[in-house]
C-alpha cells in the first residue's frame, strides 16, 4: 500500500507516522489506530502525556506506548491535536470546533503548558466567531451531540443554547446582513452577496418562524433543551408552540393530513447541509408531550388530536395518552369531526376509539367552569356566554354520533355513554340526538324493541322540532311506544304554541300604560287587527305579529275542519240507525247474532236464547258510544282553540 502524506504525516496500513528523520520513541493508540510519535512536541503541549510519561519512565527506557480511552473525535481529532503539537498550521472550523475544544480538554492543553495553546485556541475561537453567527451556532451545537458530558462540564453546550436562544428573540438584522435589498444582493444560487463576494449566509424570512428548520435537525434530547432554553428566555409561547409542531410533523410522519403544509419558505439550513437527525418515534411523542405549552387554537387542537392518533400507533405510555386527552379536552370546542375520528388500533371490534373520545368530553365537562349544570335553574343557556363552547360541543358529538353509529360492532351501552356523558342542558334540540339513533336503529337492525326503546330514553321529546316529531311519527324503525310518545309531545308543543301566540296577540294589542282598569284592558283586547298592528310595528314585533295572524288563519281552518268531521260522523250515525231499524223486523236472532259476530250454539233452551237475545244488540251501542267517546276526546283536544 503506498503511503498517504497529509501535512507532514503519512499513514502506512492504519498506522501514521511522522516525516521525519528521527525514529519515534512514543506510540499513541487511539481506537486500534498507532500514531507513532516523539516525546518532546507532545510533553511540552499535552499535560496529560506528560503525566503519562512520568508515570511510565520507570519501566521504560527508550519507547513508550500508551493507549487513550473514549478519546473525543477518534484518531482524526487527535491527529489535529498532535499536528498543532508538531507546529503544523491547523484550520478551526463551526464543525470541528466543538470536538477539538473536547479533545484539547482531555489531552490538558492548557497555557501552562505552552502559551496559545490548543484549548486557549479553540475556546477564543468558539466564543468570537461561532456564538455571534447563527449558522456557525446551530452547526456547533449539532456537534455537541457526541460528547454531551464534557461539553456541559466546560459549559460549551449551555453558552450555545444561549446564543441560539438570543438571536432567535432578535431581529435577524442585526446579527446578519441588512434584509432590505435582498433583490439585488443575490448570488445565482440564493446566498447573500456582501461587496461582490459570496458570504455564504443564505436569505432569512421576515417571518418569526425563520428558525424552525434549522432546530428541526438536532436530536430530540438536545431539542428539548433548546425548548426549555427559550422558555426560560421569554419567548412567546405561541413560537415555541410553532417550533414544536414543525419537529413533531418532520420526524413522525402519521402527522402530515393534520397539518397545513408550509409554502416555500426560504430556509438556512440549505446553505450548511445539516443531516437530520435519527429519533425514536415513541420518545419524540412523549418528550414533545412534555413540551407543548398551555394554549388554545383551532391548528393547535387539530395538532393535538392528530398527537393522539399517532400515539395510539406507536403505543405510547398510558401517562402520555392521558395528558394529551386532557389537554384536547380543555379546548374541544376548538375540535373538528374529522379530528374526532380516531380509529381503533387496539384489539377492539369497534371502527373508531370510542373510549379515548368519551375520557376527552369527560375531560372537557371537568374542566368547563361555566357548565349551566352547576348554575340555578333560572339561568338561561341561549344568553349565557359560557353555555357557547358547550353548545358547540354538543352539536359536535351529535355529529360525532351518527359518523360512529354506522358501525356494526358498535354497543348500545356505549353510544348511550356517548351521549349522556354531556349534561342534559347543553342541547337545546334533540334533534341530533333522534338523527343519530335513527341511523344507529338503522344499522342494526336486529336490535329488539325493548333495546331501542332504553336508547330513545335518551331523548327529550320536548327538545324535538316540529320537523323531528314529523319524521319520527312516520319512521317504522321506531317502536310503537316511542311513536306514540312523540304523537304526544307533538300535540303539546301545537298546543303550547298555539295558546302562547294568542296570548302574544292579546298582550301586544292591549294599549301599555299604568292605572289601566280591568274593563278597559278586556275592551281592548277587542280592538281591531289594525290597530294591534299599528301598537306592535311601533314597538318593534311586526314580525311576531305576522306570525299570530297566520296561526289564527290556520286556527280557523282547522275549526271549520273539525266541525264538518262531526257533521260528517252525525250523518253516519243518523244512517247506520235508520238502516238498523228498517231491517230488523226481518232479521232473526240468528241472523243479527251472525252480523255482529256472535256464534250460537246448536242446542236450544230459553236460557241460552236469552243470552244471545240480550247480547246480540249489546256491540252496536258500544260502537256508537266509542265513537261518541272518540268525538268527545276530539273535540276536546281542540277545545283550547
Amino acid at each position: 500500500m503506498a503511503p498517504a502524506k497529509v501535512s507532514g504525516f503519512h499513514k502506512h496500513g492504519d498506522d501514521w507516522f511522522f516525516n521525519a528523520g528521527l525514529p519515534s520513541d512514543l506510540t499513541i493508540i487511539v481506537d486500534d489506530v498507532k500514531f507513532h510519535l516523539h516525546k518532546f512536541p507532545l510533553m511540552s503541549k499535552c499535560g496529560k502525556i506528560a503525566s503519562i510519561f512520568e508515570e511510565l519512565k520507570s519501566t521504560h527506557d527508550k519507547t513508550f506506548t500508551t493507549k487513550l480511552e473514549a478519546f473525543p473525535g477518534g484518531p482524526d481529532t487527535f491527529l489535529f491535536a498532535v499536528k498543532f503539537c508538531y507546529g503544523i498550521r491547523v484550520e478551526f472550523t463551526a464543525r470541528n470546533i466543538i470536538t477539538v475544544f473536547c479533545a484539547a480538554d482531555y489531552l490538558e492543553m492548557t497555557d501552562e503548558y505552552g502559551e496559545d495553546n490548543l484549548l486557549s485556541k479553540a475556546e477564543n475561537f468558539f466564543h468570537k466567531n461561532v456564538l455571534r453567527n447563527w449558522k456557525d451556532c446551530i452547526l456547533a451545537l449539532q456537534s455537541c451531540e457526541s460528547f454531551m458530558p464534557r461539553v456541559e462540564k466546560l459549559h460549551i453546550l449551555q453558552k450555545c443554547l444561549n446564543a441560539v436562544s438570543m438571536m432567535v428573540c432578535t431581529d435577524p438584522s442585526l446579527f446578519g446582513w441588512p434584509m432590505m435589498m435582498y433583490g439585488s444582493l443575490q448570488s445565482p444560487g440564493g446566498s447573500i452577496l456582501w461587496n461582490g463576494i459570496n458570504t455564504g449566509a443564505r436569505i432569512r424570512s421576515a417571518e418569526s418562524d425563520w428558525w424552525f428548520e434549522d432546530i428541526s435537525y438536532f436530536s430530540v434530547d438536545l431539542f428539548e433543551r433548546l425548548i426549555k432554553t427559550m422558555e426560560a428566555r421569554g419567548i412567546r409561547c405561541e413560537l415555541l408552540a410553532g417550533a414544536i409542531m414543525y419537529y413533531a410533523r418532520k420526524y413522525l410522519p402519521g402527522l402530515g393530513r393534520w397539518q397545513s403544509t408550509q409554502g416555500g419558505k426560504a430556509r438556512t439550513v440549505t446553505s450548511f447541509s445539516l443531516t437530520p437527525a435519527t429519533v425514536d418515534q415513541k420518545v419524540l411523542l412523549e418528550s414533545i408531550e412534555k413540551l407543548l405549552p398551555k394554549k388554545k387554537g383551532k391548528s393547535f387542537c387539530r395538532f393535538l388530536l392528530g398527537l393522539r392518533r399517532v400515539a395510539s400507533i406507536l403505543g405510547v405510555s398510558q401517562t402520555c395518552q392521558d395528558s394529551l386527552e386532557r389537554r384536547i379536552g380543555m379546548q374541544l370546542e376548538l375540535a373538528s369531526l374529522d379530528g374526532l375520528l380516531i380509529p381503533s388500533y387496539s384489539d377492539s371490534d369497534t371502527l373508531y376509539n370510542t373510549d379515548c373520545v368519551e375520557q376527552i368530553i369527560r375531560h372537557f365537562v371537568s374542566s368547563e367552569s361555566g357548565l349551566t349544570l352547576f348554575s340555578p335553574p333560572s339561568l338561561d343557556l341561549e344568553s349565557s356566554p359560557s353555555s357557547e363552547p358547550l353548545r358547540k360541543v354538543a352539536r359536535l358529538m351529535d355529529s360525532y354520533l351518527a359518523e360512529v353509529a354506522s358501525d356494526v360492532n358498535l354497543k348500545p351501552g356505549k353510544i348511550r355513554s356517548l351521549a349522556e356523558v354531556l349534561p342534559e342542558s347543553s342541547r337545546p334540540l334533540h334533534d341530533g340526538l333522534y338523527r343519530a339513533l335513527d341511523i344507529y336503529f338503522k344499522a342494526h337492525p336486529w336490535l329488539s324493541d325493548r333495546e331501542k326503546e332504553e336508547l330513545c330514553n335518551i331523548i327529550d321529546y320536548r327538545k324535538l322540532s316540529v320537523d323531528a316529531c314529523a319524521h319520527a311519527s312516520q319512521n317504522e324503525r321506531l317502536p310503537l311506544r316511542v311513536i306514540l310518545q312523540v304523537l304526544f309531545f307533538e300535540q303539546m308543543h301545537l298546543r303550547t304554541a298555539l295558546a302562547g301566540c294568542l296570548n302574544v296577540l292579546e298582550a301586544e294589542s292591549a294599549p301599555t300604560g299604568q292605572g289601566i282598569a280591568p274593563t278597559e284592558i278586556a275592551g281592548n283586547v277587542t280592538a281591531t287587527s289594525e290597530t294591534a298592528g299599528q301598537i306592535v310595528q311601533r314597538d318593534g314585533w311586526v314580525t311576531v305579529v305576522r306570525e299570530n295572524r297566520v296561526l289564527k288563519v290556520d286556527m280557523e281552518k282547522m275549526r271549520s275542519r273539525v266541525g264538518e268531521l262531526e257533521e260528517e260522523f252525525s250523518k253516519i250515525k243518523q244512517e247506520m240507525k235508520r238502516v238498523t231499524k228498517s231491517h230488523s223486523s226481518l232479521s232473526s236472532p240468528r241472523i243479527v247474532a251472525r252480523k255482529f259476530g256472535c256464534k250460537i250454539r246448536t242446542k236450544s233452551s230459553d236460557a241460552q236464547t236469552d243470552v244471545v237475545g240480550s247480547t246480540g244488540p249489546t256491540p252496536r251501542p258500544s260502537v256508537e258510544q266509542a265513537c261518541s267517546s272518540r268525538n268527545s276526546r276530539h273535540r276536546k283536544s281542540f277545545s283550547l282553540f
